[in-house]
């Protein structure tokens, strides 16, 4: 297999990874008729994820063994599609981004409509359809980790991984953990990265096999599918209040060291800490509409003192909310 350079702009021009050629055309793939004639998307497609309009978004990429990864930035509120049909496995990771509307596919998954699409990580396997559009409410930050199935067989040990199950907007916090330092390497490489970008992928790798694994059968301790909807959206609705433990297990009926635990299993971090991260995911889309001071936004979800607002936010994104507001550009709130 063939190593592209290190460090590469694709702002404009395709550029092949993995060869992917034929493209499959069929509307019932993605959703209704979503996508032009055959001719025209096996024309335009390439080894990476097409966004149109061209001018849409910013790439910047890096790849090594097996691996390229591209870090995105959407800033039109203006529809926005995203397509891919390859032969590597996909991953998409979203720091940050909530539309207005838009509706995201992939084969073998019901499409989905969220809106608030900050720290919400999608894979597709090879030979899979994707297809997404949006109109921004906030801009979009997005990574995308493209890999090559028969190098993530050899260095996971993984007897063949075209069996990795697709899933669609879920949140692991070990896997973003690493995807964030993927992020970050990206944002200030140069060729001597290299071999920790190569190591950070053979660590990606293996999450993907600990998730296959963990998709291929019911989450053991894990909360049911309307057990976690009923959290989720409890914390979503009293994001600026403090939360008790026993509310929220006495909500899904169970113990609070139960539910601690199922939780967990479920979300990838326990209770009181995804909601911390809901509540500066809220802060950031509201620091990005340069309407509401960073202490009328912290008083607004609940923090009484703009330190410890600060402390939190830095925590978490590692800018303080002044250094966050300052490097987004004001959105306009309608089309």
């Amino acid at each position: 297999m063939r190593h592209p350079s290190a460090l590469s702009a694709i702002a404009s021009a395709p550029a092949s990874f993995d060869g992917a050629s034929q493209h499959s055309s069929d509307p019932r793939a993605v959703g209704r008729s979503i996508g032009p004639s055959r001719a025209a998307h096996e024309k335009q497609h390439a080894g990476h994820v097409e966004i149109s309009p061209p001018g849409a978004a910013a790439r910047q990429a890096m790849a090594g063994r097996g691996m390229r990864v591209e870090l995105v930035q959407a800033m039109s509120c203006n529809r926005i599609e995203f397509r891919y049909w390859g032969s590597s496995h996909l991953i998409l990771a979203y720091e940050h981004g909530v539309r207005r509307k838009g509706e995201t596919f992939i084969d073998g998954v019901p499409p989905s409509r969220l809106r608030d699409l900050a720290r919400r990580i999608t894979f597709l396997p090879a030979g899979r359809n994707y297809f997404e559009w949006h109109q921004l409410r906030t801009s979009a930050r997005l990574l995308y980790v493209y890999f090559d199935p028969a190098e993530l067989d050899v260095r996971s040990v993984l007897t063949s991984s075209s069996h990795i199950n697709p899933q669609l907007f879920f949140e692991d916090a070990c896997l973003w953990t690493t995807l964030n330092k993927l992020r970050r390497l990206i944002e200030g490489a140069g060729r001597e990265s290299l071999p920790y970008f190569e190591a950070l992928g053979t660590v990606l790798m293996h999450e993907l096999v600990r998730l296959n694994g963990r998709a291929g059968a019911p989450a053991r301790g894990g909360l049911a599918a309307w057990q976690q909807r009923l959290a989720a959206s409890y914390i979503e609705e009293h994001l600026s209040e403090h939360i008790p433990l026993a509310t929220l297990a006495n909500l899904v009926r169970l113990s609070p060291y139960h539910f601690s635990r199922a939780f967990k299993q479920s979300f990838g971090a326990p209770p009181h800490r995804y909601h911390t991260y809901r509540r500066i995911e809220r802060a950031k889309a509201l620091l990005e509409r340069h309407v509401l001071s960073v202490t009328d936004i912290g008083l607004s979800l609940g923090f009484n003192e703009t330190s410890t607002f600060t402390t939190t936010f830095r925590k978490v994104t590692g800018l303080t909310p002044s250094r966050y507001d300052r490097t987004v550009a004001p959105l306009s709130p309608q089309n």
